[in-house]
């Protein structure tokens, strides 16, 4: 029999493969398109802490989204990996330096304050209809996102992928977290919350 784990590394190599093969202009078309939709569909406040991350390999780029959101007022933050177990947020300002923090990504270096986001837009591997989400295996955002819940700040989740990254049915496990919202290509997609 095949364990939730085994299965979802199934479909993160087949979900991500299919988003690799995806074209390198129609992707950066697409990431603007998201950026819009996202922008007129999402309520955020001045001050409000969102966080983005930085795109690696095909990733939807969010970079467009978050200069967005800039001009809306509200505070962004990008995550940096402390360790092997830790990812906290630092805010992400104009003109502060960058740092590279692994996996072909970078982020403020640690001169940055580090901030709990209310809106976290997510990356993943794979999605369902459903809202469960499938990561990259590390369980860095799992922990991120347990600890605010831990501390009595849930973040609105919003996860950011392309349509081919869909899956029939993530299995689930008792550390997941399910998405208030996924957006794709195709529009922003709204989850009951879960009982």
């Amino acid at each position: 029999m095949t364990s939730p784990k085994e299965l979802k590394q199934h479909f993160r190599k087949e979900a991500l493969a299919r988003r690799d093969k995806l074209d390198p202009v129609w992707r950066i078309e697409q990431a603007l398109h998201i950026a819009e939709t996202l922008s007129a569909g999402i309520a955020v406040e001045p001050g409000q802490v969102v966080s983005g991350y930085w795109p690696m390999r095909s990733e939807v780029d969010v970079r467009p989204l978050l200069y967005s959101l800039a001009e809306r007022r509200a505070r962004l933050c990008l995550p940096a990996i402390l360790d092997k177990t830790t990812m906290v947020f630092r805010e992400l300002v104009r003109g502060a330096p960058l740092v590279a923090m692994g996996f072909g990504t970078f982020g403020p270096d640690a001169t940055a304050e580090v901030l709990d986001p209310a809106v976290m837009l997510v990356p993943l591997a794979a999605f369902d209809a459903r809202g469960h989400r499938i990561g990259y295996g590390g369980g860095f955002y799992d922990r991120a996102i347990e600890r605010l819940l831990d501390a009595g700040k849930p973040p609105h989740l919003i996860g950011i992928a392309f349509d081919c990254q869909e899956v029939e049915r993530v299995p689930e496990e008792p550390h997941d977290v399910m998405l208030a919202e996924i957006l794709t290509e195709s529009g922003l997609r709204r989850f009951p919350p879960r009982p």
